[in-house]
């Protein structure tokens, strides 16, 4: 008899701390930062956006990669400035000229090159994590 109210108490204990767990699931989202949370981070940053992705330029340990032009992807169409980031879309960039060429590079998918009046530039995309 005796073990029969244990394992009785023991269930309903089992019972009631089992609802005090919360069993709620929180679902936790990121995103690619855009051109306005880059800027806040560095307001002379040299940015483009592509491919809805942000690129930053002037990263030391990607300005010593040993990069390879693949294909051409685009060229820089607008300029932007920076009170109008919210508004930016692709093909736009701060820093550099309309007409400047987009390539991808055939060693890495996070980086862009871009050319411009003889002169290179690597750009990382700014990705989330």
């Amino acid at each position: 008899m005796k073990k029969n109210i244990v394992v009785f108490m023991l269930m309903v204990c089992i019972f009631y701390l089992s609802g005090c767990f919360n069993t709620e699931i929180k679902t936790v989202t990121s995103k690619n930062p855009d051109a306005e949370e880059v800027l806040k981070l560095d307001k002379n940053a040299d940015i483009l956006q592509w491919e809805k992705k942000i690129y930053k330029t002037d990263i030391e340990w990607v300005n010593e990669l040993k990069l390879t032009k693949n294909e051409s992807v685009g060229e820089i169409t607008e300029v932007f400035s920076n009170g109008f980031s919210k508004s930016l879309k692709d093909g736009m960039a701060n820093q550099l000229p309309i007409g400047a060429k987009i390539y991808s590079t055939k060693e890495r998918d996070d980086v862009l090159i871009v050319e411009y009046n003889g002169k290179v530039k690597y750009y990382l995309a700014f990705t989330e994590g």
